[in-house]
């Protein structure tokens, strides 16, 4: 059953932030305990936070001991050309090395919502400390989650395109830009087979000795704020040989996933076997609500087997390094650090609302997990420097065989503690970190 359409657009206005929000209380006319009351009348009042965050949960590294050895900022940040201008909220981002330099790019606008102001910068660098120009993407929408991809030595950056309402997330489709031998950039183009679809991660893994160029993608993301009793989001897993047109990685298993599940990623180790993760914010009946962890098996690399965790990884980003699987990935500070509350709200609905109401009122980090694989689930092992609105996580390897780099955003890590939803609306900023793992 879909949520009615004043219900979802009260309630995505609270949740994503649109200027003069409706009160919440005028919104839950009935009480929620009443067996009878219409979908639309949801309790939206969010559990009060206690005094303080609690403290992080216990680490269980694997492995290896994982230490942070070095962060810089990078956004704003004097080493940055003056065509790459810093707005208030810098945040989605990503990183690659390419011929020698590193390639950043990220978003810009006036704050963490849609906006028609919004810029995705683009610059370069041989020492990541001073930044070359390389050109700035703006198309009067919002512009997100870029994406890098090396395809046979040619550089393309992709993005997602959305409205620009604030209180709305409406995905327009993905873009592409190439790098042109002469160094710049083309005019970004719509990728027809990613059409209203937001290319989530993409990654060149070997596969049977061969570099196989991966991107996956989910379909129906404007479903997510919709509050559907069985939304129908699709997942799919993508290859590419050209770095323009996308196909299944195997037409007989081209979806991963249809339900609550969005953002989703994975990592491949040297044995072919491959753990993933997807965002299930919307939730569904199958799998609730927080997150699906997966495994596949060598050869049958889209046949994810998946349970449920009641956490929500936001913004995921998957890694193996020597001999482990590893996550970087949005925590959220409260006592249980689940996502789904499980609170036995009598509807769907009803518990998707509850959940993004207590979510978006909790702080956050950005957190480094470990892919337990005979357990499959997450331990922790430790934050990043990261408060309020944070966690878009881009890697690069380190100078040495030991050290992993991070660039992530957030709100000031020494600020306040605040809020995931006040951070939305304050400066954040983009940093560079230095983890280093150590063989126990």
């Amino acid at each position: 059953m879909r949520a009615r359409p004043a219900l979802a657009s009260l309630v995505a206005c609270m949740l994503l932030g649109c200027p003069s929000a409706p009160a919440a209380d005028d919104a839950a006319a009935s009480d929620d305990r009443d067996a009878h009351a219409p979908p639309d009348a949801v309790t939206l009042d969010a559990p009060a936070i206690d005094a303080g965050p609690p403290p992080p949960p216990t680490s269980e590294p694997g492995l290896h001991d994982v230490t942070i050895v070095e962060s810089r900022r990078i956004v704003p940040g004097a080493g940055l050309p003056a065509e790459a201008m810093a707005q208030t909220s810098n945040n989605n981002l990503d990183v690659i090395r390419f011929e020698g330099r590193v390639y950043l790019a990220f978003r810009t606008g006036p704050s963490h919502y849609a906006s028609p102001e919004v810029r995705l910068h683009l610059v370069s660098s041989a020492d990541e400390i001073t930044w070359d120009f390389e050109r700035s993407f703006m198309r009067a929408t919002d512009l997100r989650e870029p994406r890098f991809l090396e395809v046979n030595g040619r550089l393309f950056l992709y993005m997602a395109e959305l409205g620009t309402n604030p209180g709305d997330f409406e995905p327009m489709g993905t873009l592409v830009s190439e790098r042109a031998s002469d160094g710049s950039w083309s005019e970004p183009e719509s990728i027809p087979e990613l059409t209203n679809a937001i290319g989530w991660r993409t990654r060149t893994e070997t596969i049977d000795g061969t570099p196989t160029h991966f991107m996956t993608a989910y379909y129906g993301g404007e479903m997510i704020y919709d509050f559907l009793e069985s939304p129908m989001i699709r997942v799919e897993l993508l290859v590419t040989s050209d770095g323009r047109t996308f196909t299944p990685f195997d037409p007989a298993h081209r979806t991963l996933y249809v339900g609550g599940a969005s953002e989703t990623d994975f990592s491949i180790g040297p044995d072919g076997r491959l753990f993933g993760v997807m965002r299930n914010e919307a939730g569904d009946a199958e799998s609730g609500f927080g997150s699906r962890v997966c495994r596949a098996e060598p050869g049958h690399l889209a046949e994810w087997t998946c349970v449920s965790d009641p956490k929500k990884y936001d913004s995921p980003l998957m890694f193996f390094h020597d001999g482990e699987h590893y996550l970087i990935g949005r925590r959220n500070v409260t006592s249980t650090g689940n996502y789904d509350l499980m609170s036995g709200a009598r509807t769907h609905i009803r518990q998707a609302v509850l959940n993004q109401g207590a979510y978006r009122s909790a702080p956050k980090r950005c957190s480094l997990w470990r892919y337990v694989q005979g357990e499959d689930r997450f331990a922790f092992i430790l934050d990043l420097p990261s408060r309020g609105d944070t966690c878009f996580p881009g890697r690069l390897d380190g100078s040495t065989p030991d050290d992993v780099v991070v660039y992530n955003y957030s709100s000031d890590p020494d600020g306040p503690d605040v809020p995931w939803g006040v951070g939305q609306e304050g400066p954040t900023y983009i940093d560079r970190h230095v983890l280093h793992f150590t063989r126990r």
